[in-house]
Protein backbone atom coordinates (compact mmCIF):
# COMPACT_ATOMS: atom_id res chain seq x y z
CA UNK A 1 0.00 0.00 0.00
CA UNK A 2 1.25 3.44 -0.87
CA UNK A 3 1.96 5.85 1.96
CA UNK A 4 -0.18 9.03 1.90
CA UNK A 5 1.57 12.08 0.61
CA UNK A 6 1.64 15.32 2.66
CA UNK A 7 -0.65 16.95 0.12
CA UNK A 8 -3.29 14.23 0.47
CA UNK A 9 -3.15 14.51 4.30
CA UNK A 10 -3.62 18.28 4.09
CA UNK A 11 -6.66 17.86 1.80
CA UNK A 12 -8.21 15.33 4.17
CA UNK A 13 -7.67 17.69 7.10
CA UNK A 14 -9.31 20.58 5.29
CA UNK A 15 -12.31 18.39 4.41
CA UNK A 16 -12.82 17.33 8.05
CA UNK A 17 -12.44 20.83 9.58
CA UNK A 18 -15.95 22.13 8.61
CA UNK A 19 -17.54 19.01 10.06
CA UNK A 20 -15.70 19.52 13.33
CA UNK A 21 -16.86 23.15 13.55
CA UNK A 22 -20.50 22.22 12.87
CA UNK A 23 -20.38 19.48 15.49
CA UNK A 24 -18.95 21.86 18.08
CA UNK A 25 -21.59 24.56 17.47
CA UNK A 26 -24.59 22.25 17.47
CA UNK A 27 -23.58 20.16 20.48
CA UNK A 28 -25.51 21.39 23.61
CA UNK A 29 -23.57 22.28 26.74
CA UNK A 30 -23.88 19.82 29.54
CA UNK A 31 -24.63 20.86 33.10
CA UNK A 32 -21.02 20.25 34.02
CA UNK A 33 -19.82 22.73 31.41
CA UNK A 34 -21.70 25.71 32.95
CA UNK A 35 -21.03 26.44 36.63
CA UNK A 36 -24.18 26.96 38.69
CA UNK A 37 -24.48 29.98 41.01
CA UNK A 38 -26.99 31.30 43.52
CA UNK A 39 -26.58 34.88 42.36
CA UNK A 40 -30.01 36.57 42.03
CA UNK A 41 -30.93 38.23 38.73
CA UNK A 42 -30.09 41.91 38.28
CA UNK A 43 -32.78 44.32 39.34
CA UNK A 44 -34.41 45.73 36.20
CA UNK A 45 -37.29 47.65 37.69
CA UNK A 46 -36.07 50.85 36.07
CA UNK A 47 -37.12 49.48 32.68
CA UNK A 48 -40.57 48.96 31.25
CA UNK A 49 -41.25 45.23 31.57
CA UNK A 50 -43.89 43.68 29.36
CA UNK A 51 -46.02 41.23 31.37
CA UNK A 52 -45.09 38.35 29.04
CA UNK A 53 -41.42 38.72 29.89
CA UNK A 54 -41.92 38.43 33.63
CA UNK A 55 -41.46 35.03 35.21
CA UNK A 56 -44.44 33.30 36.80
CA UNK A 57 -43.13 33.81 40.32
CA UNK A 58 -42.47 37.50 39.79
CA UNK A 59 -45.92 38.00 38.24
CA UNK A 60 -47.54 36.29 41.21
CA UNK A 61 -45.59 38.50 43.62
CA UNK A 62 -46.60 41.64 41.71
CA UNK A 63 -50.25 40.60 41.59
CA UNK A 64 -50.16 39.87 45.32
CA UNK A 65 -48.91 43.40 45.95
CA UNK A 66 -51.61 44.88 43.71
CA UNK A 67 -54.45 42.85 45.21
CA UNK A 68 -53.35 43.78 48.72
CA UNK A 69 -54.71 47.25 47.97
CA UNK A 70 -58.18 45.73 48.00
CA UNK A 71 -57.93 44.65 51.62
CA UNK A 72 -59.74 47.21 53.74
CA UNK A 73 -58.89 49.30 55.62
CA UNK A 74 -55.11 49.67 55.17
CA UNK A 75 -53.42 49.93 51.82
CA UNK A 76 -49.98 50.48 53.32
CA UNK A 77 -48.70 51.69 56.66
CA UNK A 78 -48.04 55.40 56.96
CA UNK A 79 -44.47 56.57 56.80
CA UNK A 80 -43.19 53.36 55.22
CA UNK A 81 -40.27 53.68 52.88
CA UNK A 82 -40.54 50.15 51.58
CA UNK A 83 -41.56 51.41 48.16
CA UNK A 84 -38.04 52.68 47.60
CA UNK A 85 -36.73 56.23 47.75
CA UNK A 86 -35.01 56.68 44.41
CA UNK A 87 -33.01 59.87 44.08
CA UNK A 88 -33.87 62.33 41.35
CA UNK A 89 -31.49 62.83 38.49
CA UNK A 90 -31.07 66.60 38.21
CA UNK A 91 -29.27 67.92 35.17
CA UNK A 92 -27.97 71.43 34.74
CA UNK A 93 -30.84 73.96 34.66
CA UNK A 94 -33.01 74.55 32.79
CA UNK A 95 -32.93 70.88 31.74
CA UNK A 96 -34.49 68.68 34.41
CA UNK A 97 -35.48 65.07 34.35
CA UNK A 98 -37.05 62.53 36.67
CA UNK A 99 -35.73 59.00 36.79
CA UNK A 100 -37.88 56.33 35.19
CA UNK A 101 -38.51 54.75 38.58
CA UNK A 102 -40.13 57.97 39.79
CA UNK A 103 -42.66 58.14 36.99
CA UNK A 104 -44.55 54.86 36.75
CA UNK A 105 -42.74 52.52 34.42
CA UNK A 106 -42.54 49.80 37.04
CA UNK A 107 -46.19 50.38 37.97
CA UNK A 108 -47.30 48.88 34.67
CA UNK A 109 -48.81 45.83 36.35
CA UNK A 110 -50.74 48.06 38.75
CA UNK A 111 -52.29 50.06 35.91
CA UNK A 112 -53.04 46.95 33.88
CA UNK A 113 -54.83 45.40 36.83
CA UNK A 114 -56.85 48.58 37.51
CA UNK A 115 -57.61 48.93 33.80
CA UNK A 116 -59.17 45.47 33.71
CA UNK A 117 -61.88 46.55 36.13
CA UNK A 118 -65.30 47.47 34.84
CA UNK A 119 -65.67 51.26 34.63
CA UNK A 120 -69.18 50.92 36.03
CA UNK A 121 -69.49 47.99 38.47
CA UNK A 122 -72.57 45.86 38.07
CA UNK A 123 -75.09 45.15 40.82
CA UNK A 124 -73.88 47.97 43.06
CA UNK A 125 -76.17 47.81 46.08
CA UNK A 126 -74.05 49.58 48.71
CA UNK A 127 -73.97 53.39 49.08
CA UNK A 128 -71.69 55.36 46.80
CA UNK A 129 -68.37 56.35 48.33
CA UNK A 130 -66.13 59.37 48.00
CA UNK A 131 -62.40 58.73 47.59
CA UNK A 132 -60.35 61.51 49.20
CA UNK A 133 -56.83 61.36 47.74
CA UNK A 134 -54.11 63.44 49.41
CA UNK A 135 -50.87 64.07 47.52
CA UNK A 136 -48.30 65.25 50.05
CA UNK A 137 -44.67 65.62 51.02
CA UNK A 138 -45.46 66.63 54.61
CA UNK A 139 -47.49 65.39 57.54
CA UNK A 140 -50.99 66.75 56.86
CA UNK A 141 -51.00 70.10 58.70
CA UNK A 142 -54.80 70.41 58.69
CA UNK A 143 -55.50 66.86 59.82
CA UNK A 144 -57.33 68.08 62.99
CA UNK A 145 -59.74 70.07 60.81
CA UNK A 146 -60.31 67.09 58.52
CA UNK A 147 -60.91 64.92 61.59
CA UNK A 148 -63.88 67.12 62.45
CA UNK A 149 -65.02 66.94 58.83
CA UNK A 150 -65.06 63.12 58.96
CA UNK A 151 -66.29 62.93 62.56
CA UNK A 152 -69.41 60.78 63.05
CA UNK A 153 -69.50 59.98 59.33
CA UNK A 154 -70.33 56.35 58.51
CA UNK A 155 -67.23 54.53 57.31
CA UNK A 156 -69.13 53.11 54.35
CA UNK A 157 -69.43 56.54 52.73
CA UNK A 158 -65.78 57.39 52.11
CA UNK A 159 -62.20 56.18 51.76
CA UNK A 160 -58.93 58.04 52.28
CA UNK A 161 -55.74 57.49 50.30
CA UNK A 162 -52.39 59.24 50.82
CA UNK A 163 -49.44 59.43 48.45
CA UNK A 164 -46.54 60.44 50.71
CA UNK A 165 -43.13 61.09 49.17
CA UNK A 166 -40.94 58.45 50.90
CA UNK A 167 -37.93 60.78 51.07
CA UNK A 168 -39.49 62.81 53.87
CA UNK A 169 -40.03 62.21 57.57
CA UNK A 170 -43.69 62.40 58.58
CA UNK A 171 -43.72 63.61 62.16
CA UNK A 172 -46.15 63.32 63.75
CA UNK A 173 -47.17 60.19 61.81
CA UNK A 174 -50.54 59.90 60.11
CA UNK A 175 -53.09 59.25 62.84
CA UNK A 176 -56.85 59.01 63.36
CA UNK A 177 -58.75 58.66 60.09
CA UNK A 178 -55.43 58.98 58.23
CA UNK A 179 -53.74 56.02 59.94
CA UNK A 180 -52.70 53.18 57.61
CA UNK A 181 -53.97 55.02 54.52
CA UNK A 182 -50.62 55.57 52.75
CA UNK A 183 -50.29 53.77 49.42
CA UNK A 184 -46.92 52.62 48.01
CA UNK A 185 -45.46 55.99 47.04
CA UNK A 186 -42.55 57.45 45.10
CA UNK A 187 -40.66 60.76 45.11
CA UNK A 188 -42.42 63.76 43.60
CA UNK A 189 -41.10 67.09 42.42
CA UNK A 190 -42.33 70.14 40.60
CA UNK A 191 -41.37 70.66 36.95
CA UNK A 192 -41.46 66.92 36.28
CA UNK A 193 -44.06 64.21 35.47
CA UNK A 194 -43.82 62.79 39.00
CA UNK A 195 -46.81 64.70 40.41
CA UNK A 196 -48.98 63.48 37.55
CA UNK A 197 -47.66 59.97 38.03
CA UNK A 198 -48.50 60.11 41.74
CA UNK A 199 -52.09 61.15 40.99
CA UNK A 200 -52.43 58.28 38.52
CA UNK A 201 -51.07 55.93 41.18
CA UNK A 202 -53.66 57.18 43.68
CA UNK A 203 -56.46 56.64 41.17
CA UNK A 204 -55.33 53.10 40.39
CA UNK A 205 -55.09 52.13 44.06
CA UNK A 206 -58.47 53.66 44.86
CA UNK A 207 -60.12 51.87 41.93
CA UNK A 208 -58.71 48.53 43.02
CA UNK A 209 -59.38 49.01 46.70
CA UNK A 210 -63.12 49.60 46.61
CA UNK A 211 -65.57 49.11 43.76
CA UNK A 212 -68.00 51.46 45.50
CA UNK A 213 -65.70 54.49 45.13
CA UNK A 214 -67.82 56.75 42.95
CA UNK A 215 -66.05 60.13 42.92
CA UNK A 216 -62.32 60.72 43.32
CA UNK A 217 -61.12 64.02 44.80
CA UNK A 218 -57.44 64.99 44.55
CA UNK A 219 -56.34 67.25 47.41
CA UNK A 220 -53.15 68.92 48.61
CA UNK A 221 -51.91 69.17 52.23
CA UNK A 222 -52.77 72.89 52.18
CA UNK A 223 -56.41 72.21 51.24
CA UNK A 224 -59.22 72.68 53.73
CA UNK A 225 -62.90 71.68 53.47
CA UNK A 226 -65.37 74.56 53.06
CA UNK A 227 -68.51 72.57 53.80
CA UNK A 228 -69.73 69.72 55.98
CA UNK A 229 -69.24 66.13 54.91
CA UNK A 230 -73.00 65.74 54.33
CA UNK A 231 -73.09 68.73 51.99
CA UNK A 232 -69.98 67.54 50.13
CA UNK A 233 -71.26 63.99 49.85
CA UNK A 234 -74.69 65.00 48.57
CA UNK A 235 -73.24 67.43 46.02
CA UNK A 236 -70.80 64.93 44.54
CA UNK A 237 -72.85 61.75 44.57
CA UNK A 238 -75.74 63.51 42.81
CA UNK A 239 -73.45 64.53 39.95
CA UNK A 240 -73.09 62.42 36.84
CA UNK A 241 -70.18 64.51 35.64
CA UNK A 242 -66.59 65.12 36.68
CA UNK A 243 -65.40 68.50 37.88
CA UNK A 244 -62.10 69.38 36.23
CA UNK A 245 -60.91 72.75 34.98
CA UNK A 246 -60.44 72.79 31.20
CA UNK A 247 -58.86 75.89 29.63
CA UNK A 248 -57.93 76.11 25.97
CA UNK A 249 -57.30 79.77 25.19
CA UNK A 250 -54.64 80.88 27.66
CA UNK A 251 -52.14 83.23 26.04
CA UNK A 252 -49.20 81.29 27.48
CA UNK A 253 -50.51 77.83 26.51
CA UNK A 254 -48.06 77.23 23.68
CA UNK A 255 -45.07 77.59 25.97
CA UNK A 256 -46.49 74.80 28.13
CA UNK A 257 -47.25 72.69 25.08
CA UNK A 258 -43.71 73.04 23.70
CA UNK A 259 -41.96 72.50 27.05
CA UNK A 260 -40.74 69.06 25.90
CA UNK A 261 -39.83 70.26 22.43
CA UNK A 262 -41.75 71.98 19.66
CA UNK A 263 -42.93 68.72 18.06
CA UNK A 264 -42.53 66.33 21.00
CA UNK A 265 -46.29 65.98 21.62
CA UNK A 266 -47.13 65.01 18.05
CA UNK A 267 -48.94 63.16 16.64
CA UNK A 268 -50.83 62.08 19.78
CA UNK A 269 -51.55 65.60 21.07
CA UNK A 270 -52.04 68.45 18.64
CA UNK A 271 -51.85 71.97 20.01
CA UNK A 272 -55.54 72.49 19.22
CA UNK A 273 -56.32 69.61 21.59
CA UNK A 274 -54.00 70.78 24.36
CA UNK A 275 -55.75 71.94 27.55
CA UNK A 276 -54.69 73.42 30.88
CA UNK A 277 -56.44 73.33 34.25
CA UNK A 278 -56.11 73.12 38.00
CA UNK A 279 -54.13 70.18 39.33
CA UNK A 280 -56.94 69.45 41.79
CA UNK A 281 -60.06 67.77 40.46
CA UNK A 282 -63.02 65.59 41.39
CA UNK A 283 -63.66 62.94 38.74
CA UNK A 284 -66.14 60.11 38.48
CA UNK A 285 -65.20 56.44 38.39
CA UNK A 286 -65.47 56.11 34.63
CA UNK A 287 -62.95 58.91 34.13
CA UNK A 288 -60.59 57.49 36.77
CA UNK A 289 -60.70 54.24 34.80
CA UNK A 290 -59.96 56.11 31.55
CA UNK A 291 -56.89 57.71 33.16
CA UNK A 292 -55.34 54.48 34.45
CA UNK A 293 -55.94 52.73 31.09
CA UNK A 294 -54.39 55.52 29.07
CA UNK A 295 -51.02 54.80 27.49
CA UNK A 296 -51.18 56.89 24.33
CA UNK A 297 -51.31 60.42 25.77
CA UNK A 298 -49.30 59.52 28.86
CA UNK A 299 -46.42 58.42 26.62
CA UNK A 300 -46.10 62.10 25.67
CA UNK A 301 -46.87 63.85 28.95
CA UNK A 302 -44.37 61.76 30.88
CA UNK A 303 -41.50 62.93 28.68
CA UNK A 304 -38.96 65.11 30.51
CA UNK A 305 -39.20 68.84 29.93
CA UNK A 306 -36.46 70.89 28.34
CA UNK A 307 -37.63 74.08 30.06
CA UNK A 308 -38.46 73.90 33.78
CA UNK A 309 -40.28 77.23 33.95
CA UNK A 310 -43.06 75.96 31.67
CA UNK A 311 -43.15 72.35 32.88
CA UNK A 312 -46.42 71.61 34.70
CA UNK A 313 -47.78 68.32 33.31
CA UNK A 314 -50.01 67.85 36.37
CA UNK A 315 -51.97 70.89 35.16
CA UNK A 316 -52.24 69.66 31.58
CA UNK A 317 -52.49 65.88 31.30
CA UNK A 318 -55.84 65.23 32.99
CA UNK A 319 -57.61 68.20 31.40
CA UNK A 320 -56.31 67.31 27.93
CA UNK A 321 -57.11 63.61 28.20
CA UNK A 322 -60.66 63.93 29.50
CA UNK A 323 -61.49 66.79 27.14
CA UNK A 324 -60.36 64.67 24.19
CA UNK A 325 -62.14 61.51 25.34
CA UNK A 326 -65.34 62.71 27.01
CA UNK A 327 -65.84 66.50 27.06
CA UNK A 328 -69.59 66.18 27.59
CA UNK A 329 -68.95 64.14 30.73
CA UNK A 330 -67.01 66.98 32.39
CA UNK A 331 -68.00 70.20 34.06
CA UNK A 332 -65.01 72.37 33.00
CA UNK A 333 -64.41 73.81 36.47
CA UNK A 334 -62.59 72.92 39.67
CA UNK A 335 -64.36 72.78 43.04
CA UNK A 336 -61.17 73.76 44.89
CA UNK A 337 -61.04 77.52 45.36
CA UNK A 338 -57.69 79.21 44.78
CA UNK A 339 -56.67 82.85 44.42
CA UNK A 340 -54.14 83.38 41.65
CA UNK A 341 -54.33 87.16 41.86
CA UNK A 342 -51.91 87.08 44.76
CA UNK A 343 -49.64 84.42 43.27
CA UNK A 344 -45.90 84.34 43.86
CA UNK A 345 -43.25 82.12 42.30
CA UNK A 346 -45.83 79.90 40.60
CA UNK A 347 -47.79 79.42 43.82
CA UNK A 348 -51.23 80.91 44.52
CA UNK A 349 -52.01 83.26 47.36
CA UNK A 350 -51.62 81.80 50.86
CA UNK A 351 -54.16 82.84 53.47
CA UNK A 352 -52.55 83.59 56.83
CA UNK A 353 -53.89 83.22 60.36
CA UNK A 354 -54.80 86.91 60.56
CA UNK A 355 -57.03 86.57 57.48
CA UNK A 356 -59.06 83.61 58.75
CA UNK A 357 -62.57 84.66 59.70
CA UNK A 358 -66.21 83.69 59.16
CA UNK A 359 -66.34 86.37 56.46
CA UNK A 360 -63.47 84.74 54.56
CA UNK A 361 -65.18 81.34 54.63
CA UNK A 362 -68.43 82.90 53.40
CA UNK A 363 -66.60 84.73 50.61
CA UNK A 364 -64.91 81.54 49.42
CA UNK A 365 -68.20 79.66 49.54
CA UNK A 366 -70.09 82.25 47.50
CA UNK A 367 -67.38 82.65 44.85
CA UNK A 368 -68.33 81.30 41.47
CA UNK A 369 -66.11 78.80 39.64
CA UNK A 370 -64.71 79.71 36.26
CA UNK A 371 -66.23 77.46 33.59
CA UNK A 372 -63.78 76.77 30.81
CA UNK A 373 -62.82 79.79 28.72
CA UNK A 374 -65.94 81.82 29.44
CA UNK A 375 -63.96 84.78 30.75
CA UNK A 376 -61.96 85.02 27.53
CA UNK A 377 -64.32 84.58 24.62
CA UNK A 378 -67.71 83.71 26.08
CA UNK A 379 -67.82 80.41 24.21
CA UNK A 380 -69.03 78.53 27.26
CA UNK A 381 -71.58 81.05 28.52
CA UNK A 382 -74.37 78.58 27.83
CA UNK A 383 -72.79 76.28 30.38
CA UNK A 384 -71.99 79.08 32.78
CA UNK A 385 -75.51 80.51 32.77
CA UNK A 386 -76.92 77.18 33.83
CA UNK A 387 -74.43 76.38 36.60
CA UNK A 388 -73.15 77.80 39.82
CA UNK A 389 -71.52 74.86 41.51
CA UNK A 390 -70.36 75.40 45.09
CA UNK A 391 -66.70 75.34 46.00
CA UNK A 392 -66.15 72.42 48.37
CA UNK A 393 -62.47 72.94 49.17
CA UNK A 394 -60.00 75.83 49.29
CA UNK A 395 -56.25 76.39 49.29
CA UNK A 396 -53.69 77.56 50.25
CA UNK A 397 -53.65 78.19 53.97
CA UNK A 398 -50.55 78.82 56.09
CA UNK A 399 -49.61 76.44 58.88
CA UNK A 400 -50.38 79.00 61.59
CA UNK A 401 -53.97 79.33 60.35
CA UNK A 402 -54.96 75.93 61.78
CA UNK A 403 -56.05 77.17 65.18
CA UNK A 404 -58.15 80.08 63.85
CA UNK A 405 -59.81 77.62 61.46
CA UNK A 406 -60.49 75.20 64.29
CA UNK A 407 -62.05 78.01 66.31
CA UNK A 408 -64.69 78.69 63.64
CA UNK A 409 -65.04 75.16 62.28
CA UNK A 410 -68.21 73.99 64.05
CA UNK A 411 -70.11 77.26 63.93
CA UNK A 412 -69.20 78.33 60.41
CA UNK A 413 -67.20 75.94 58.24
CA UNK A 414 -69.19 72.79 58.95
CA UNK A 415 -72.55 74.43 59.57
CA UNK A 416 -74.68 74.25 56.43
Amino acid sequence: MLSPSPISLLCALLLCLPLAIIFTITTPLTSSSVPTTNTPPRNTTSNIIHPKTISTNKTQEKNKEIHSARLPPPVARGGSTSSGAHKLQILNPPTLIASREEVDDDDSMLFQEAGRLSPIPKLVTAPKKLAFMFLTTTALPFAPLWEIFFNNTPKNLYNIYIHADPRFNYTPPFQGVFAHRVIPSKPTRRHSPTLTSAARRLLARALLHDKYNYMFALLSPSCIPLRSFNFTYTTLTKSRKSFIEVLGNESWAYGRYAARGEHAMLPEVKFDDFRIGSQFFVIKRKHAWIVVRDRRLWSKFKLPCLEASTCYPEEQYFSTLLNMVDPQGCVPATLTHVDWKGSHGGHPRTYTASEVSPELILTLRLARPRYGDEEINGSDLSVANKRHDPFLFARKFSLDSLQPLMNISREYIFKD
